[in-house]
C-alpha cells in the first residue's frame, strides 16, 4: 500500500513537536532525528534543517499570484454547470472538457486551444471557488411546486445489495407517491429502478398501483434497458409481492434473483431513495397528481430525464471505506469516492454492452443538444404543474395510460431516437 502523505498542517504540528528535541540533542542525535523526520515528512534534508530553525509558522504571501482562469473560463463554467443542473465541484470538474466539446458540436459554445487547455487542467478546489460566486449569479435552483404480511415474500431473502457491487444488473426498486396532502382515492405513482454498479436509472409513471400497471411499467423498463437484469431489490410492499407480478417475473426473467429490504431499514435501498429526491421530487414536487393526462405527460417528462441523467449527469461512486485515527486516538470511518462519471460512461467501462448497441447509444448521446434537452425538461415540468387535478366523481381509465407506451414499444427501435421535439 502507498504511504499516506502528511498535509501542511500535520507537517508543521509534527515539526513543532520535534523542534524542542532537536535543539537539546547532540550533533550525532540531531543527525538521527533528521533521518527520522525525513522518513516521516518525506521532505528534503536541507528543507528540514531550514524549517527546524524557523518559527514554524505559515506566512502569508506578500504578493498574490496572478489570475490564471479569467472571465472566459467563468462563462464556460457557468454554461456547463447550468446545463448539468448545478452539480457540485467534485461531480462537475471531471466532465468539464467533455461536456464543453459536446456543447461546441451543437453550436452552444466556442472553444479555442487556450480555453480547452484550461478546462482540462483546472482543479476541483478552483472550480469550487468559482462556483461560490456563480451560485449568487444563478440564484436559487428551480424547484416546482401497516401492511398485511403475505406468505408470498417469506421465501424472498432480505438484506441489501453490496455497495461495492461491480457487475451491472443489480437494481434497487422503489415507489414514489404523488398524493399531495391526502392518500384518499387513486393517484399517480413513480416506479424507479437504480442500478447499484453504474447508477443507471429507469423511471415510469403509473396511475394507481395495481399489478396491471406495475407489470406494464416493468415491461417497459426491461424492454428499454441496454443490459440484462440480474436482481431486483424492492421493499416488502404488497404491490411488488403478489401472485400476478411474481408470475410475470418468473415468465419474463426466470434466472433473475429477487430480494427485498429489511423492515424499518430504509437505508437498504439507499441508492434509489437518494434518486427519489434528485430525479423525482426535484422535477415533480410534492403536489397531487391523479389524472390520465398528468400520467401521460409525466411519462414524457421521464423519457427526457432518462436521457438527461443516464447520458449526461456525472455520478460519484463509493470506492472504499477506511478507518483512520482522529486527534483523540479514536477511529473514524472515512468514505472515499472515485472520479465522477456518467452512468453511460460506467456502463461502457464495464464491457457489458455489445459493440453495435454501444454505438447506437453513443450516437444518441452525440446527437442530443444538452441545453435544448434541459430546457424541454423544465418546460414539461412547468406544464405538469399547470394541469388540473381530477374533480369529484371523475372516472379515470388506467388503460389510456398504457396505450402510448405500448405503441412506442411496437413501433420498432428499442431506444428513444430523436427524443427532442
Amino acid at each position: 500500500m502507498a504511504t499516506e502523505r502528511m498535509n501542511v498542517k500535520e507537517r508543521y504540528k509534527y515539526l513543532r513537536i520535534m523542534q524542542e528535541r532537536y535543539r537539546k540533542a547532540s550533533r550525532r542525535e540531531r543527525s538521527e532525528l533528521l533521518d527520522q523526520m525525513e522518513a516521516v515528512t518525506q521532505l528534503h534534508r536541507k528543507s528540514l534543517i531550514r524549517l527546524i530553525h524557523s518559527p514554524l509558522k505559515r506566512i502569508k504571501r506578500s504578493r498574490e499570484r496572478g489570475v490564471i482562469y479569467g472571465r472566459e473560463v467563468n462563462e464556460v463554467l457557468f454554461t456547463i454547470w447550468e446545463a448539468l443542473d448545478y452539480p457540485c465541484a467534485e461531480r462537475l470538474t471531471p466532465q468539464l472538457l467533455g461536456v464543453a466539446q459536446h456543447l461546441q458540436r451543437h453550436g452552444q459554445l466556442r472553444l479555442d486551444a487556450e480555453l480547452t487547455y484550461k478546462l482540462g487542467r483546472i482543479s476541483i478546489s478552483t472550480v469550487e471557488r468559482r462556483l461560490q460566486g456563480l451560485r449568487k449569479r444563478a440564484g436559487p435552483a428551480p424547484r416546482p411546486r401497516s401492511q398485511r404480511r403475505s406468505h408470498i415474500r417469506q421465501g424472498v431473502p432480505m438484506g441489501r445489495i453490496a455497495w461495492d457491487q461491480a457487475t451491472p444488473g443489480h437494481f434497487e426498486v422503489d415507489l414514489v407517491h404523488h398524493c399531495g396532502h391526502t392518500t384518499s382515492g387513486e393517484y399517480v405513482y413513480t416506479v424507479q429502478m437504480v442500478d447499484v454498479a453504474t447508477g443507471w436509472s429507469e423511471l415510469g409513471a403509473i396511475l394507481g398501483r395495481s399489478w396491471r400497471v406495475l407489470q406494464h411499467a416493468f415491461g417497459h423498463f426491461f424492454y428499454r434497458l441496454p443490459f440484462p437484469v440480474l436482481e431486483l431489490h424492492p421493499d416488502k410492499g404488497a404491490e411488488f409481492f403478489n401472485y400476478y407480478l411474481m408470475n410475470y417475473f418468473q415468465q419474463q426473467l426466470p434466472d433473475m434473483q429477487l430480494s427485498r429490504s429489511r423492515p424499518y431499514r430504509k437505508n437498504d435501498n439507499r441508492y434509489v431513495e437518494q434518486r427519489n429526491g434528485h430525479l423525482v421530487r426535484r422535477y415533480v414536487g410534492y403536489g397531487r397528481l391523479d389524472t390520465v393526462q398528468q400520467t401521460q405527460l409525466l411519462n414524457r417528462l421521464y423519457d427526457l430525464i432518462w436521457l438527461y441523467f443516464n447520458f449526461f449527469q456525472p455520478v460519484r461512486k463509493l470506492k472504499e471505506k477506511v478507518f483512520i485515527d482522529d486527534e483523540r486516538g479514536e477511529q473514524q470511518l472515512r468514505r472515499r469516492f472515485d472520479q465522477a462519471q456518467t452512468p453511460f460512461m460506467r456502463l461502457k467501462a464495464s464491457g457489458i454492452l455489445e459493440p453495435a448497441l454501444q454505438a447506437r447509444l453513443q450516437q444518441l448521446h452525440d446527437d442530443t443538444d444538452l441545453l435544448a434537452l434541459r430546457e424541454q425538461i423544465h418546460r414539461l415540468s412547468n406544464q405538469l404543474m399547470d394541469l388540473p387535478n381530477a374533480q369529484p366523481n371523475d372516472t379515470q381509465d388506467i388503460f389510456e395510460t398504457l396505450q402510448l407506451a405500448q405503441a412506442e414499444m411496437k413501433g420498432g427501435g428499442r431506444y428513444p431516437g430523436n427524443i427532442i421535439k
